[in-house]
């Protein structure tokens, strides 16, 4: 039985690994569990199976032996929007991390702290989790704080966004940052399941993000949330 997304269609995954006998580990769980999976093992090979089809989840290493994974994740946030980014690495620094989210990725998990059930990771990401590594989200706040701390005689800049959002649009970002899907989101609000993603799209235009890794990392910049 394959898995299948909101449309009815089976979940497309791309993986891009080098290390062999990681990616066949990867590829053979995703396949028991039903997802449809093809591999890559370099940055020119997934460049290539994205231009024959584009996958619902790409999960990506960073190193690869012909580029970086950033290039792929910018291309492919940029091309495809709709794809989920995933980055499953061994590189947990802060120059990887905020690299791969700014560009686009969803989720960031370390290949030291590999889920027991990718399977299971996956379809969180698909419902609209965002699965981080709890290294890497202390990593995040610790960074955020830090600059908050270092910001007493913040230099000029452009104005932030923080009075353009509504208090719904808050609640919302709130529930996007602690990893709730739609569903959950709108029931924890009141809300019906139809209306979110019209509240995300408004608050993805006013943070001038396009991912929800990406409306966290701004929102926590900004203080509009605390994780």
């Amino acid at each position: 039985m394959s898995e299948q997304g909101e449309t009815g269609e089976p979940i497309t995954i791309l993986l891009v690994e080098d290390d062999a006998p990681t990616c066949w580990r990867l590829q053979d769980a995703l396949i028991k569990a039903g997802y449809e999976v093809r591999s890559a093992g370099a940055l020119g090979e997934a460049r290539v199976a994205l231009g024959e089809a584009t996958p619902r989840v790409l999960l990506t290493d960073l190193r690869l032996p012909d580029g970086h994974g950033v290039e792929l994740i910018r291309e492919t946030r940029q091309r495809f929007p709709d794809t989920e980014i995933m980055v499953i690495s061994a590189l947990g620094d802060e120059e990887s991390v905020i690299s791969a989210i700014t560009v686009g990725a969803t989720g960031y998990l370390l290949k030291d702290a590999f889920p027991t059930d990718i399977a299971t990771t996956v379809r969180d990401l698909v419902a609209g989790h965002s699965p981080i590594s709890a290294s890497i989200a202390r990593f995040i706040v610790r960074r955020t704080q830090g600059a908050a701390q270092n910001s007493a005689e913040p230099a000029p800049g452009p104005a932030l966004n923080t009075a353009r959002l509504t208090p719904r649009e808050i609640d919302i970002l709130w529930g996007i940052a602690k990893g709730f899907s739609y569903a959950e989101i709108a029931s924890h609000l009141g809300l019906s399941r139809q209306t979110v993603p019209g509240h995300i799209k408004n608050i993805y235009r006013k943070l001038e993000v396009h991912t929800r890794g990406e409306a966290v990392f701004e929102a926590v910049q900004q203080g509009l949330i605390k994780l």
